[in-house]
């Protein structure tokens, strides 16, 4: 993925750099407009530990193509991806535009000290309003690529097994769960849940076996913090009777085997923050259109998927949910289109990137309005009679009838 950046940058560049042409208004005729980028500046990036590479990187195409100068900061939770990423651009960018600053909280708080041009934030909304804050004091612009509850709404009348197998691609093979965008919960009714549940336990196990903490496909928790986090969601009394796959932990090696919980309470904690990592709740209703006023309850998700062969279903999921994206009959791939911005709404984030998206979060917009010196108008000027205020009118208004009517004095 972070190739094809890459390669869309180099191609699309000068597409994307090209000032675009507008139209002008009466009001300022004769005269021509364009909308120029340019670059805002020197822009920091803090980066997020469970794509490393790709967050890192990703954001700094963008603040490249756009002409930025850039400091990378990224995650100290993935502390050999951060000395490599030291090692990889200091030997092959131009550290007089592009540095990488490698630490922990102090030299991230020293870095926010610092007026930047944009702030690019990776990670959790408790550290984004750390970020928010501090550029606030500079009256700086954010990006923040948060996350948030990304809920999968799964109806009766489709094909549950390839249903099955995407959810399972979306949650526990994109990094077991730790992804921002991974399917966090699902609904579906009452009377469909035990089907779906089947199929969950059949599809897991054909892919990471009977012993999933034993497979070479499931990722690990990122480390013991995190892990005893997810134990603790685990062993809330709320669920942990709620177990209907899964559970199994192998804290030596940071491992928790898929685990799917049904009819979770919606106040226990897995419920009231996001989960990022291999525990799957399932809430039911009654009728799969009161699984829209369970998403909307909350805050707004960074992403949310719906699976149904219903046409008024999916228009209806697409007016009714705020997210930051959502896709129909999958889960996570929008991730990959770079025709689409990726971003979240709300508490799921501020800004977008990828593709162009990414070239136009580190740019500039700026206004150009060119005139000659023909055609200077002497109703612009005092004194102001009655006839020029109305023509002025006119003019502002932008309409033909109403130049006319001033024009005689209607």
């Amino acid at each position: 993925m972070l190739k094809n950046s890459c390669r869309i940058a180099l191609k699309e560049l000068k597409h994307w750099m090209t000032p675009e042409k507008v139209k002008t208004s009466i009001a300022t005729f004769p005269s021509s407009a364009e909308i120029v980028s340019e670059p805002l500046g020197v822009v920091l990036v803090i980066s997020a530990w469970n794509y490393p590479f790709l967050l890192s990187l990703d954001p700094v195409v963008g603040a490249i193509a756009a002409g930025n100068a850039v400091v990378l900061k990224p995650s100290e939770i993935a502390p050999a991806t951060s000395s490599l990423l030291a090692k990889l651009i200091g030997d092959y960018l131009d550290n007089s535009c592009i540095r990488v600053v490698e630490g922990a909280v102090d030299e991230t708080s020293a870095l926010l000290q610092q007026k930047w041009d944009k702030i690019f934030y990776t990670g959790n909304g408790r550290v984004a309003r750390i970020v928010m804050a501090a550029a606030s004091k500079h009256l700086t612009p954010v990006v923040l690529e948060l996350g948030g509850k990304s809920p999968v709404v799964v109806d009766s009348n489709i094909n549950l097994k390839v249903a099955t197998r995407r959810i399972i691609a979306g949650k526990w093979g994109s990094n077991n769960g730790q992804a921002c965008i991974s399917p966090d919960y699902i609904i579906t009714t009452k009377d469909y849940a035990p089907k779906l549940v089947d199929a969950l336990k059949t599809e897991l196990e054909k892919f990471y076996g009977k012993n999933p903490l034993e497979s070479k496909d499931l990722s690990r928790v990122v480390n013991s913090n995190h892990f005893n986090r997810l134990t603790k969601l685990l062993d809330d009394d709320k669920v942990s009777g709620k177990i209907v796959y899964g559970g199994q932990k192998d804290e030596n090696k940071l491992k928790i085997s898929p685990t799917v919980l049904l009819d979770v309470p919606r106040d226990s904690l897995i419920m009231n923050e996001e989960i990022f990592g291999p525990l799957l709740p399932i809430l039911t209703v009654d009728k799969l259109e009161e699984s829209f006023d369970v998403i909307n309850s909350g805050p707004k998700p960074l992403a949310a998927y719906i699976f149904t062969n219903n046409k008024k279903l999916k228009e209806q999921f697409v007016m009714t949910i705020s997210a930051g994206g959502l896709v129909v009959n999958d889960t996570t791939l929008h991730l990959a289109v770079h025709t689409l911005p990726f971003g979240g709404v709300g508490e799921s984030g501020v800004g977008a990137y990828h593709g162009k998206f990414s070239f136009e979060a580190f740019s500039h917009k700026k206004a150009v309005l060119y005139r000659k010196f023909i055609g200077d108008a002497p109703v612009r000027y005092p004194p102001y009679t009655n006839t020029k205020m109305r023509l002025l009118k006119a003019i502002i208004g932008g309409g033909i009838h109403g130049i006319v009517r001033a024009l005689f004095g209607w």
